[in-house]
């Protein structure tokens, strides 16, 4: 898309720009526009799938997929692509349970899978899968990967989990067994998102952190890599010769449209067929819900919005300046003006439909008396300026997002006047998806981040790769620590939540961590998120999944009614 046409767009359909005047003067009266709303629903009999992949569709998303070894480093979109050439072993349905894919049964103690408590497993693998290039899929390849995340000098997405695997035997060309050197809980729950790659491609590598396999990934789902443009699309086609369900279209191009506001127009004109991920931004709702020929449904989902610290920042790693920062933020105001009340507050990092879920948590109070009470308190001088002192050290830092992320830009200039009259001076320093979700984030290498992700274990409560100290990738751990939180306590907890298959032991370790959590503010919560998504009437088989981390996790199975 050129600028001219974005601008076009922009004219068109004008940002409601919100200035800290207008949402104090709108007040409660103003509020909550979109209470009350629900998802409107195919109500009409579904007509059959075509008998052969037929059509396409075009999904839109604000952040470009730019990692496709599903193993290594990304961030949630790029599993809008890994979902569709990628197969896991089982994989979560809405309701939470596990669904045989690759695999033949859920291991459990009753069918034998699961012994030992928990130390021996036992998987029994499809027949009859294929790899995109005609290669049988056999359980060589399941060992290949299992051994590949834990491999010195591999780039892996995670060794949290996986680093227990040993002993791995291949007992039959669809049957393998490995051993833990201890029980793991969430173990069932992380191998639902760990995509199984092909070993007969991916050893042939002199290094398979730069194989070309990592840019015309080969895989065994639904979908087959076909081209990508970087900075506009990538297209899938269809592998016909899918073990599952489906695929019932020809081709699937994902379209890369960072401006939501130009996304959202995008959507409205027809040019892409449905929006997921960041969605529809919430100012738009009410008129997309009036959309003729369109479906906008709220969605569940698992994310919070959240401002992380980098906790190795001299500034922020101090306690008492998040504490004084999280009391400064007028969360309601961004939840129910900005946002249009379409979110829910939260203090936790667990999702509240989880059954690990603490309710107990004090709620924040936006209070700027408490907030400069914290701040005299912990040494922290106003200079001439305004802005506080301590040890000749200003307190100020940046706060960095995607550009082009309306809502969130509108958030920072709150934020930025609130805590400006706590006597904290916030800086901006946005910058495009592709680059701010590379090393930027994944390294650290920034002061805070407006940002929107989960804590959680795929389905499983337990968020060790969030915050335990070994999973900082900036300090060479393996894990998604990046905003660098290191708590003995909190390590020997996330250790004991991981060794008991006890449910009832497992809910009390997870409320202590979220009282732990809410009293340190490794991150400050500000809502759960309920995004806004919308689709082409006439798409079937579009259905949302709290338990996936993007709503194409059944793509193979959409069509379009004739």
């Amino acid at each position: 898309m050129t600028k001219h046409s974005d601008e076009t767009i922009k004219s068109t359909f004008p940002m409601p720009a919100l200035h800290r005047r207008e949402i104090l003067a709108l007040g409660a009266g103003g509020l909550l526009a979109a209470s009350g709303l629900s998802a409107r629903a195919q109500t009409k009999a579904a007509p059959p799938p075509p008998a052969k992949p037929t059509g396409q569709v075009v999904v839109g998303l604000s952040q470009e997929p730019t990692a496709f070894n599903p193993l290594m480093p990304g961030i949630e979109v790029d599993e809008t692509v890994w979902m569709q050439v990628f197969n896991t072993m089982w994989l979560a349905d809405p309701q939470g349970n596990l669904i045989p894919d690759l695999a033949v049964e859920i291991p459990s103690e009753a069918n034998g899978g699961i012994s030992e408590g928990g130390l021996a497993w036992k998987v029994k693998l499809r027949a009859g899968v294929t790899w995109h290039d005609g290669t049988p899929f056999t359980a060589e390849d399941v060992k290949y990967t299992l051994e590949l995340i834990n491999a010195p000098g591999f780039k892996s997405r995670t060794r949290v989990g996986h680093a227990l695997v040993k002993d791995i035997k291949v007992t039959g060309p669809l049957e393998i067994t490995w051993r833990m050197e201890k029980a793991y809980a969430p173990y069932l729950a992380l191998l639902s998102n760990t995509f199984i790659v092909p070993k007969h491609l991916l050893e042939k590598a002199t290094d398979p952190n730069t194989a070309p396999f990592n840019g015309a990934p080969v895989g065994t789902g639904p979908f087959k890599w076909g081209t990508r443009q970087p900075g506009d699309n990538i297209t899938l086609v269809a592998n016909e010769k899918y073990h599952g369900k489906g695929p019932y279209l020809e081709k699937a191009v994902l379209k890369y449209v960072p401006d939501q506001t130009a996304l959202y127009a995008q959507f409205r004109t027809g040019q892409v067929d449905l929006i997921i991920g960041t969605g529809i931004p919430a100012n738009f709702y009410e008129e997309a819900k009036k959309l003729p020929g369109r479906k906008v449904v709220m969605i569940p989902n698992a994310s919070l919005e959240i401002l992380m610290p980098n906790l190795e920042n001299p500034v922020l790693a101090e306690k008492a300046v998040r504490q004084a920062l999280y009391a400064s933020i007028n969360k309601q105001a961004i939840i129910d003006i900005i946002y249009y009340g379409t979110h829910k507050p939260t203090e936790s990092f667990a999702p509240q439909e989880s059954w690990a879920y603490n309710p107990n948590l004090p709620k924040q109070q936006y209070d700027l008396a408490k907030a400069n009470k914290i701040l005299d308190e912990a040494g922290w001088k106003r200079s001439g300026s305004g802005v506080r002192m301590k040890n000749n050290v200003p307190l100020e830092f940046a706060v960095s997002t995607t550009t082009g992320a309306a809502l969130r830009e509108q958030c920072q200039q709150l934020m930025m006047q609130d805590w400006q009259q706590v006597g904290v001076k916030m800086t901006i320093n946005n910058m495009p998806a592709a680059v701010i979700w590379g090393d930027f984030y994944t390294r650290s290498k920034f002061q805070s981040l407006l940002v929107g992700t989960a804590f959680r274990t795929v389905i499983d409560p337990d968020p060790a790769s969030r915050f335990a100290s070994d999973a900082i990738p900036a300090k060479n751990g393996s894990g998604a620590n990046q905003m660098q939180w290191q708590n003995a306590e909190v390590d020997k907890l996330l250790k004991a939540g991981q060794e008991t298959f006890d449910q009832a032991k497992r809910k009390e370790i997870y409320w202590k961590l979220q009282e732990i959590a809410r009293e340190e503010l490794p991150i400050l919560p500000i809502f759960q998120y309920a995004p806004i998504e919308g689709y082409k009437e006439g798409l079937i088989g579009f259905e949302p999944n709290i338990n996936a981390r993007q709503n194409t996790w059944n793509m193979g199975s959409w069509y379009w009614a004739r």
